[in-house]
Formats: structure tokens, sequence, C-alpha cells
């Protein structure tokens, strides 16, 4: 099965390793005997979505996120019929924010975001940042992670994450976080959040398979070094959470 990954704007929005989740998502898919193409969209350049199986936008500084707007705004009714087709969608750290209603700026000033969801965010001058530990309905496995934003989000109907043990949601300490729509999967845990969670990288070659109308193979492949990073992460930010 040939794969093709459209990675929007490298170059801005590439935070704390967020380019690892494309990495991530090739090689698994490779390892399944997939060929596949991972197309880079920069500002000013070209795709066609309808050929995409896979969109991916990670995390950029609030500055870089709004800098790429103007351009992501070009693919607006694309994403959206891409989405209602069931495509599957990652938008981590301040990417999330770009596929809102709008995003309101700590100076005051707002501009619009995608419409691909209806929740909006505002900046604000503290800084949230720390670890996280939460659960999705997707698995029953936790999810971890590490935050640091500075917006609030509120309006979001669907969460990715249900509830967090540790750390601070889309609008409150322990609140649910994220966005989750059909295939479309957002969070403003930054970094490389398929690295970190073996079973949601799992989860996303999954739903590629499935717009293919198959499942994945029985016997998939484990990263045993990803897996084992994992075990440990988790244990000890379930002790924390329990500890407080």
């Amino acid at each position: 099965m040939d794969v093709r990954i459209i990675h929007f704007y490298p170059d801005l929005m590439d935070l704390y390793g967020s380019r690892a989740n494309v990495l991530a998502l090739k090689r698994y898919l490779e390892r399944l005997d997939c060929g596949v193409t991972v197309e880079t969209v920069l500002p000013g350049g070209g795709t066609d979505a309808a050929r995409g199986d896979f969109f991916y936008m990670g995390a950029g500084t609030e500055r870089s996120a709004r800098a790429a707007m103007p351009d992501f705004a070009r693919y607006r009714e694309a994403l959206k019929a891409a989405a209602q087709d069931c495509a599957p969608m990652l938008f981590a750290g301040t990417a999330m924010d770009l596929i809102g209603k709008s995003v309101k700026e700590a100076d005051g000033s707002s501009y619009e975001g995608l419409g691909l969801a209806s929740f909006t965010t505002e900046h604000g001058k503290r800084r949230i940042v720390g670890d996280v530990y939460g659960h999705t309905g997707l698995y029953p496995e936790a999810v971890v992670g590490f935050m640091n934003k500075c917006g609030v989000v509120t309006g979001v109907e669907t969460p990715l994450l249900t509830g967090l043990d540790l750390g601070f949601g889309n609008e409150k300490e322990g609140g649910p976080e994220g966005f989750h729509w059909k295939n479309v999967f957002a969070s403003q845990l930054t970094g490389p959040l398929l690295v970190k969670n073996p079973k949601l990288l799992e989860t996303a070659a999954a739903a590629i398979y499935a717009r293919r109308g198959k499942t994945l193979p029985v016997d998939r492949p484990v990263d045993r070094w990803a897996q084992a990073a994992y075990d440990v992460t988790e244990e000890q930010l379930r002790l924390r959470a329990q500890s407080k």
C-alpha cells in the first residue's frame, strides 16, 4: 500500500522535535511494507490535498503559528472535505490553535482559524508548562507528554483526552485536553507525541488503513526502545499523579 503524508510548514512549526512524529509514522508504515512519500508544504507552495492519506502540522511559537495561518487558510475547504471523508490528521502544540474558529492573542489582536472545529483559543501572558498524564477513549493505555502553552481553549465538545490526572487541559487543571473528530486528532502537547505514545502511533496508522478499507496486520512492528521509554515515563508520571 502506498501512503502519502502531507507535512505542513516543517520550517515554521517544528518546536521540540515535532517533525519526529512524521518520521515515526513513516518508519512504522514502512515496517508494515507500505511505500511512504512525505510531501512538505512550505509557505507559498502548494499541494493537492485530495491525494493525502495523512496530514500533519507540528508545534511552533505563537508568532510562527500566526505567520503560517494566512497560507494555511488556502487549504481550508480542501482539508474540511478531507476530514469529512475521514482522512487522518494530527495537529500538535500550537498547530491545534489553527484548526479552530479563531485565536485571540495576548495583545488583544485576533485572527481566524481554519474552522475545522468550532473551538476558540485565547492566549494569555502566563505560560502553562509541565508534564501531562491523561486518558483517551481510543484505547486503555495512558497518554503521556509535555505541555508548554499560553492558550486556553474553549468550546471543545469532543476532546482527545477525556481527563488528566496530571497537567493542564484545554481550559483548566485536570480537565479534558485536545480535540478529536472522525480521524482528526489534535493536542497541545508538544514534541514527538507519536514517539512518546506507541499506542497513539498505532492508532494513527490504523486510521490510515481503515480509510482504505483495511485493518492493521496482526503481526505489527514493535519498537522495544520506544515502548520501554513509554513504560518508564508512564510509571513515573502515574506515581506523581497519585502522590498529589
